[in-house]
């Protein structure tokens, strides 16, 4: 399989009056966490809440901002979350696709929503 990218709107709630981001996102399943370079963080005005301690590809420990809140949209569907500031490309990770449940499409290797649920979101949530 290849890479696979996804076009998702990215924009800051408690900035409203701010343009949001368009952005062709590597979509990466294997990565937990929306993952945003400084320019776009900084782009959105996002406040740094923390840092945060990463573990790279390549073995490496470092510690990162975690900003947010982030609201991401693909098509019909929206999630807010925080993000890590790092790399150069915007990185949409497992937490941000579950949320707004998406899936990648093996054959065409694109994102869509989730065909068993199309017209909302579905979440597996515990009733008591």
């Amino acid at each position: 399989m290849g890479y696979v990218t996804a076009k998702i709107k990215l924009s800051n709630p408690s900035k409203t009056n701010l343009c949001p981001v368009l952005v062709d996102a590597l979509v990466d399943t294997g990565a937990l966490m929306l993952c945003l370079p400084q320019h776009v963080a900084q782009q959105l005005e996002l406040k740094e809440s923390s840092l945060r301690e990463v573990t790279t590809a390549d073995g490496r420990s470092q510690k990162v901002p975690y900003v947010g809140p982030v609201e991401v949209k693909f098509e019909d569907r929206n999630c807010f979350v925080g993000a890590l500031v790092i790399g150069d490309e915007v990185l949409l990770g497992a937490v941000p696709m579950e949320d707004m449940d998406l899936v990648i499409t093996p054959a065409t290797q694109f994102v869509t929503v989730n065909p068993a649920s199309p017209n909302f979101p579905h979440a597996r949530v515990k009733q008591f």
